[in-house]
């Protein structure tokens, strides 16, 4: 396992309010949005600013609100992990595409477990999820925990509060396996919980795992490995039971189709494959195709087409999955064809 998890106090981003829009200084570009990238772009930043002298100054507000604000014009570019629909972007004016790959993984906070030891399958955590199953030595949980010591004790469920890509992911993953799931709940960025308390970002509801006896959440790895929570092994499509790791997360990305994918539209849920983790999924990131600054939108997709070559290495070391060069290239060519300044010319070139 990998263990050199980012501070994410990183002093390259500055965590902002989510009620107050960024104001750009000199030498700096601003985006706000997803906090399952946050660690990662926290690291390619420190060492952006180490060679180009350029700032990113992010907020880590959840996919809800980097939407708004990259819609409102109040950043440079927004990020989410729910990917938007061809109609939409174009509706919107706004083109996306897939930065960085990794897994959500189910963390837990039960005295004597430890990462890896406890086993669900998708059905049982969805009915966690819905109130279903209200104790840790329940029936269903025990038949998957043969020989593991599981308390008598209260289920304390963990969610998000705020409009999350990680929720997108998590709720499209238990809709996908569970009917009573899809029926009664659904999938979005955010939904009607049935039971349980939010936590704001990922960074919140690990914070609430980690303080509350018999707590299950749902984070993005690196923030399990950061917060040394007990992740949970979860059941594979295929049916072998897995423990999170980038091995695994890069199993299911390896069946991402990004080229078929209309405006880069795709969620890597409950993929195919005995090691495909089964709650992977993309963190993307929004532009304007209409750019009223062109010099800003430059500098930015400068420091992601740095970030696509020189970030691979940092981006393994903290779990997430790199993307393939193929896609780069597709990524790049669509920058050029459809980010461009007011009077229509192309900003970017390779």
């Amino acid at each position: 396992m990998k263990a050199r998890i980012v501070e994410v106090s990183c002093l390259a981003l500055s965590l902002a309010c989510l009620s107050m829009p960024l104001t750009a200084a000199a030498g700096e570009i601003t985006g706000a949005g997803a906090t399952f990238p946050y660690p990662v772009y926290s690291k390619w930043a420190e060492a952006y600013k180490a060679q180009r002298d350029l700032s990113l100054n992010y907020q880590s507000i959840g996919s809800g609100g980097g939407i708004k604000q990259i819609e409102a014009k109040t950043v440079d570019f927004g990020a989410s992990d729910m990917p938007l629909k061809a109609d939409k972007l174009k509706e919107d004016g706004l083109v996306q595409w897939p930065m960085i790959m990794g897994g959500v993984v189910p963390v837990v906070n039960v005295q004597g477990i430890t990462a890896g030891e406890i086993k669900l399958t998708g059905a049982v955590l969805a009915d966690i999820y819905l109130g279903t199953i209200k104790k840790w030595n329940d029936k269903a949980i025990a038949a998957l925990n043969k020989g593991v010591k599981l308390p008598a004790q209260d289920i304390a469920v963990v969610h998000r509060s705020d409009g999350s890509g990680t929720t997108f992911l998590f709720t499209n993953y238990l809709m996908k396996v569970s009917k009573t799931w899809a029926d009664k709940v659904g999938n979005n960025t955010s939904v009607e919980w049935p039971v349980g308390i939010g936590g704001k970002g990922n960074e919140g509801v690990a914070n609430f795992t980690a303080q509350t006896p018999g707590s299950i959440g749902y984070v993005e790895y690196a923030y399990a490995l950061q917060n040394k929570l007990a992740y949970t092994m979860l059941a594979s499509h295929d049916g072998a039971y897995l423990s999170p790791s980038s091995s695994t997360f890069q199993s299911a990305a390896a069946h991402a189709d990004w080229k078929n994918a209309p405006g880069f539209y795709l969620v890597l849920t409950d993929q195919a494959g005995k090691e495909s983790w089964p709650i992977t999924g993309a963190s993307f990131i929004l532009m304007h195709t209409s750019q009223e600054k062109p010099d800003r939108a430059l500098e930015a997709l400068n420091f992601f087409a740095w970030c696509y070559t020189n970030g691979s290495k940092m981006a393994d070391e903290l779990n997430y999955v790199p993307m393939p060069q193929a896609v780069i290239d597709i990524v790049e060519k669509t920058w050029s064809e459809q980010i461009k300044s007011a009077d229509g010319k192309t900003i970017y070139t390779k």
